[in-house]
């Protein structure tokens, strides 16, 4: 592995990386950093988690003027969490070079989006929709200054149905411009913005014959669409993820899915588009500080997340195509540490499953359903841990008292068990039957519209002024 001591950077460049953590440079990392400041434009084709940011975030630092007060550098994203923890790392990797860098996206107060302008942010990071709407509308935006521009997670932009707007953008940007494309998937539509847009880049990326990431553990259960909630219970049970995304196809199934795990015992929230910006951030904290353990989610809203930490993803919906698949089990397995992918697929399914494994040309294992038996044990183990943690390392003396006029009226068996069922929240009768709404998949398909899921769940604001503009 390559150090970033060996690539030729800045010191000031150096010591912020250094300060954030960095010390080997990432397969990605390595080969665009290289080219970038070479002045090469560049297609790297990664999965989010693989120091992506980083890869063009460096090379843009280091080549920024930060004297300047124009607007050098601009990347465009396709959904506002990501625009926002981009700007957040690029903030911190040119700190110590006077570097600053300034999110824009919808839903957020435009007057201080101006404002911010107004502090003369050498970097941009925004949605397609806000940005042209800075651009054309507003003209707070100019892009005659730029050096560099690059496109983050490109087919997720397409399939939200602004290509549009990224073409509109590309085309008012100076000719002799560096420009980075960063996606999963290379779809027919990317390789043609590529070619009309970039010179001559160097495509690098991932070379392993598998389009998922080697970090994460794929397997799948075939389960009835009616015994699906149990059996996640069970496997949270067993598995004891420390966080955990569930994915499903429909707003509906989101809300029903994380009020039943909630009721049984398991902190969750449910994120999708219909949610108000300040519920979503709430949402986000909450599964960020660990409040909140297993996040539901649509593939649209989820899009962007970088969340470091998440151990399991359950696919309780199968992905209706390979690339959604890829996009979903890419939020865990990150930055080398290990993961877990699981699929639910019905009978009815599992066609559907065999045409994901041929397309990511990866072998998803096929397991037992764990017995009721193996996911009690599973929690009677974790409750078990979580007292030893709180005996060993928390001051229980104020309860002392109490405990010792307990032990004088019962005996010390009985009391514990008392104590791991109530820490269980086990109830005498049995827990009732959950009945989500049956959510069948499409058939297969070779394309999405890219349009369709803009409109039903995500970033209607850029979509209506998109809309509004087209009149």
């Amino acid at each position: 592995m390559t150090t970033f001591q060996e690539l030729s950077l800045s010191p000031a460049t150096i010591k912020a990386i250094t300060g954030m953590g960095f010390e080997e440079a990432t397969p990605i990392q390595e080969q665009a950093i290289p080219a970038a400041l070479q002045g090469k434009d560049v297609i790297g084709q990664a999965q989010t988690g693989t120091g992506k940011t980083a890869a063009f975030g460096i090379p843009m630092v280091e080549t920024i003027d930060p004297r300047s007060g124009d607007i050098q550098g601009i990347v465009i994203t396709p959904t506002r969490e990501l625009a926002v923890q981009v700007a957040e790392e690029l903030n911190r990797i040119g700190e110590f070079r006077g570097i600053h860098t300034l999110p824009i996206y919808g839903g957020q107060d435009i007057k201080r989006q101006i404002n911010g302008l107004r502090r003369k942010p050498q970097i941009i990071v925004g949605t397609p929709g806000r940005l042209v709407d800075h651009m054309m509308r507003r003209k707070t935006i100019s892009l005659k200054n730029i050096r560099t521009v690059v496109l983050d997670e490109a087919d997720e932009m397409l399939d939200m149905g602004f290509i549009d707007d990224i073409e509109e953008i590309l085309e008012r940007t100076p000719e002799g411009r560096q420009t980075m494309l960063f996606s999963a998937t290379m779809p027919a539509p990317i390789q043609k913005l590529a070619k009309r847009f970039m010179r001559d880049p160097q495509t690098i990326g991932i070379k392993s014959k598998s389009m998922t990431v080697s970090g994460t553990e794929q397997a799948y259960y075939e389960v009835p669409e009616r015994q699906k909630f149990e059996v996640l219970c069970r496997l949270l049970d067993v598995q004891l993820p420390a966080l955990a995304i569930v994915f499903v196809r429909t707003k509906r199934r989101v809300d029903e899915l994380a009020k039943a795990l909630d009721e049984r015992g398991y902190p969750a929230e449910g994120i999708h588009g219909d949610l108000a910006q300040s519920k979503r951030d709430s949402v986000m904290r909450g599964f960020k500080e660990g409040t909140t353990e297993v996040l539901v989610a649509t593939d649209v809203a989820a899009r962007g997340l970088d969340i470091s930490g998440v151990t399991h993803v359950y696919n309780f919906d199968i992905p209706q195509d390979p690339d959604s698949y890829v996009h979903r089990i890419g939020r865990t397995g990150r930055a080398g540490k290990k993961g877990a992918a699981i699929t639910f697929v019905t009978p009815r399914e599992m066609g559907l499953l065999r045409f994901i494994e041929r397309v990511t040309r990866h072998n998803i294992e096929r397991r037992p359903v764990p017995t009721a038996a193996e996911a009690f044990e599973g929690k009677q183990q974790a409750l078990v841990e979580s007292l030893l943690s709180v005996a060993g390392g928390s001051d229980t003396s104020k309860y002392r008292g109490i405990a010792q006029d307990l032990l004088n009226m019962n005996d010390s068996v009985t009391l514990l068990s008392a104590a791991l069922k109530m820490l269980s929240r086990e109830k005498d009768e049995p827990p009732a039957a959950v009945e989500l709404t049956e959510d069948r998949p499409m058939r297969q398909r070779k394309e999405r519209k890219p349009e369709s899921r803009d409109r039903r769940e995500f970033g209607r604001q850029d979509y209506e002024f998109r809309k509004r503009r087209s009149r």
